[in-house]
């Protein structure tokens, strides 16, 4: 199935791997590259926005994502897609276009597709080097509501066809548990053309073995919480053991604590870089997909700026055992989140 995979017998890669770019668009690199790193540039070169310098996954359908993106959670004031949000989120949405970004997530609930839409109509990027993904909204996971409301998607960003689309939450406890049917509709996109990619968000173990079993579709993406101190082992696993890219949708913490923790400050002061650059690396060295998100241009153009470097076994090690387990889950537990 294009966009989304059909499970084999064939084991599916532990390892998501890491393409750069000019691989990823179809143009042969000389040498080999480390997890994350590129080869190097000119000083020069390297002060410009250039969205070149952010590696691709390679998903399980063959498409790829850029492995550093942009969030759009909270950039608003609220969740409506008033004239005034709408102008706020195109220009911040626009800067991220400046500094680098070209991988841009959304979701019905943020109500942030219209400004998004909006940055996009006023940019003078291609289609083609962009990356948008959204997000079904809770309250849309009937057949009919899940229909329309893709339209609508697809209407407010001003495209004919999503790069990726996500389920928000399971929400195993709620349409009968039968997220099973909004998987397979979700899907069902792939085929029709209007979507290139399927995935999920919030999916535990169970949720993902479930889906797989019953529809024989794999999701090419779990977009998960996912910070040096809640590192979610076992969604991890579950998605890697199905050869599904892992995704941080609060790669440096729901509630920025890490960003003050001593081990990461201590990392950061030896590297003369900053906390969120350290655990973005720490992400990227890890492989997976990450989506920071900021208001502020300065923060957006460093968050952009880390793959000029690597952090050591060391380094890792001590980032890796900040995991509190569950207690250090800052957002709502799948198994249970009602939200709609």
């Amino acid at each position: 199935m294009n966009g989304s995979t059909k499970r084999s017998d064939r084991t599916a890669a532990a390892v998501v791997a890491v393409v750069p770019p000019e691989v990823a668009r179809g143009r042969p690199t000389k040498g080999s590259l480390r997890i994350g790193m590129l080869p190097h540039r000119s000083k020069e070169r390297e002060m410009r926005a250039d969205h070149r310098l952010i590696p691709e996954i390679m998903l399980n359908n063959g498409r790829t994502i850029p492995q550093l993106g942009f969030g759009t959670l909270r950039v608003q004031p609220d969740r409506q897609s008033t004239p005034s949000n709408i102008e706020l989120t195109a220009e911040i949405v626009g800067l991220a276009f400046q500094a680098g970004y070209r991988h841009i997530d959304t979701a019905q609930a943020y109500g942030t597709e219209r400004g998004v839409g909006k940055a996009i109509a006023a940019s003078d990027i291609p289609r083609e080097q962009l990356y948008i993904v959204s997000k079904l909204s809770n309250a849309n996971h009937r057949p009919d509501d899940l229909r329309r409301s893709f339209a609508e998607t697809l209407d407010n960003l001003g495209i004919e066809e999503l790069d990726l689309f996500l389920i928000h939450w399971p929400l195993p406890t709620l349409y009968d548990g039968d997220y099973v049917s909004t998987w397979k509709a979700v899907a069902d996109f792939v085929t029709e053309g209007r979507l290139r990619s399927a995935g999920v968000s919030n999916f535990q173990p169970a949720h993902l073995d479930r889906i797989i079993a019953e529809t024989g579709v794999i999701p090419a993406v779990n977009q998960v919480e996912l910070h040096p101190y809640f590192a979610n082992h076992g969604a991890r696993a579950a998605s890697r053991r199905h050869g599904i890219a892992v995704e941080a949708h609060s790669p440096l913490g729901h509630n920025s604590l890490p960003l003050e923790d001593e081990t990461i400050t201590r990392v950061a002061a030896a590297r003369g870089r900053s906390a969120a650059q350290v655990i973005l690396r720490w992400h990227i060295q890890h492989g997976h997909i990450a989506i920071p998100k900021s208001a502020r241009r300065d923060r957006m153009e460093e968050n952009i700026k880390v793959f000029d470097f690597e952090l050591t076994a060391e380094e890792m090690a001590s980032i890796d055992a900040l995991d509190r387990g569950e207690s250090g889950r800052v957002g709502p537990n799948p198994d249970t989140y009602e939200g709609v």
